[in-house]
């Protein structure tokens, strides 16, 4: 990178107005276009919205060449899973992201247990089925309690479930009410594990695997974990608890990694985000091919180091160079959504955010400019971010900011991070 790159950013959400924000920062950007964006990075400096299809992967192609653009950041699993980058490399595009066979990891979740299986990363023990008969017959063995829809759910395929009656009921959903499609042709059956959840990310190159600032979800809808899985209410970071577990952590998940990637067991480039469950030792709930969400909201406030420079250098197989610098101040991430949501959304109400906001960074997620005005487009609206010395002080910048914020129907979890270093799998 020897002058300063024109980068394009695909997606619209909490996570893409976080990477415009942080990439904006660096010296060596010269200008983003965001596609198709929303009503947060249409206001950030150097940033353009751009009105175009994701997943039109030759129209994304033309733009690039058309502009030109220097770095692609894909930011969504879908045109991941569809193989844009593949696309795009093949027509000497850079692209920060895995192709299609890498980001496999998500898009197919028996074939991230299989791998997890076959390298020796600790997971839970798994069936995999194809039809209602066999999860049924599977069901009936006392630890097969996690149900798991093969393909991409935008989260919302992971069934954890108290008994059998419970698991019949989400196998039903699945193959007999096809509720989430062809994704459901095929499910993950696991084995229930009790502990504490972390999200890790990690950049990688294809040969070197670096660790970002681990952070702690919150994924179920009301206080106390209660109520249905969402694709996350609020996180927090750094976590007590991924510094008291780093060295397993790294010896028996990231090593292990780092050996398949050595060995040709794995090719990847990109992002790879580690659910991980603690309890006697580390294990690995999931993989996603992308950066989190919120998990990218509440750690890139607290990076020091320029983030286009580590991902030009996964583009480069140059990461061994670049060393990640952390802030020693503490994050609280807080969603705001539709009080209608996981189940549905919002759309087209107008949101006011006060220009009073101190000691918070908000990031917009289901937004949008209509006719100038910035109005709610989605179930997670916006991402209130506190950054402060203490985790205490970091808490109470981010539900401080809140009042300043209004919009019909807003809704948002009271305990986010209230409990600092365990988050209770439930």
């Amino acid at each position: 990178m020897k002058k300063p790159v024109k980068i394009l950013v695909l997606g619209n959400g909490g996570r893409e107005n976080a990477l415009c924000w942080k990439l904006a920062q660096s010296p060596m950007c010269k200008e983003i276009y965001c596609a198709p964006g929303n009503g947060g990075t249409a206001s950030l400096d150097k940033v353009k919205n751009l009105d175009i299809d994701i997943l039109d992967f030759n129209l994304v192609n033309k733009f690039c060449k058309d502009e030109p653009i220097d770095l692609v950041v894909v930011g969504p699993e879908l045109p991941l899973s569809q193989g844009i980058v593949d696309v795009l490399e093949a027509d000497d595009i850079r692209v920060f992201g895995p192709d299609r066979q890498g980001a496999c990891l998500e898009w197919s979740k028996a074939y991230a247990k299989e791998f997890m299986e076959n390298v020796g990363i600790p997971s839970a023990k798994f069936e995999v089925v194809d039809s209602l008969t066999k999860t049924e017959a599977v069901i009936k063995n006392h630890w097969a309690r996690v149900i798991k829809v093969d393909g991409l759910a935008a989260g919302k395929g992971v069934f954890v479930c108290a008994d059998e009656k419970e698991a019949q009921e989400a196998a039903e959903k699945i193959f007999k009410q096809r509720a989430f499609g062809d994704a459901g042709n095929k499910v993950v059956i696991e084995e229930k594990l009790s502990g504490d959840e972390l999200s890790l990310l990690a950049l990688c190159d294809g040969t070197n695997l670096v660790p970002m600032l681990a952070s702690q979800d919150h994924k179920r809808r009301f206080e106390n974990d209660r109520g249905p899985n969402t694709g996350g209410m609020g996180a927090y970071a750094p976590v007590e608890l991924y510094k008291r577990h780093e060295k397993a952590i790294e010896e028996q998940v990231l090593n292990p990694i780092r050996k398949a990637l050595k060995e040709g067991k794995l090719v990847f480039k990109g992002v790879l985000f580690i659910g991980l469950l603690i309890s006697d030792k580390p294990h690995v709930l999931e993989f996603n091919t992308r950066f989190g969400d919120p998990e990218t909201q509440t750690i890139l406030p607290l990076l020091k180091s320029d983030l286009l420079e580590a991902l030009w250098a996964c583009t480069d197989k140059s990461l061994d160079k670049v060393k990640l610098e952390w802030s020693n101040n503490s994050s609280c991430c807080v969603c705001l959504v539709a009080d209608n949501y996981p189940e549905g959304s919002s759309k087209g109400q107008r949101i006011e955010i006060s220009s009073d906001i101190e000691d918070a960074v908000v990031f917009h997620a289901g937004t949008k400019l209509a006719d100038g005005k910035l109005v709610t487009n989605g179930g997670r609206v916006l991402n209130v971010v506190g950054v402060a010395p203490a985790m205490s002080e970091a808490i109470a910048a981010a539900y401080n900011a809140i009042p300043s914020i209004k919009f019909n129907g807003m809704a948002y979890r009271r305990d986010i991070a209230r409990r600092t270093s365990a988050c209770p799998s439930v």
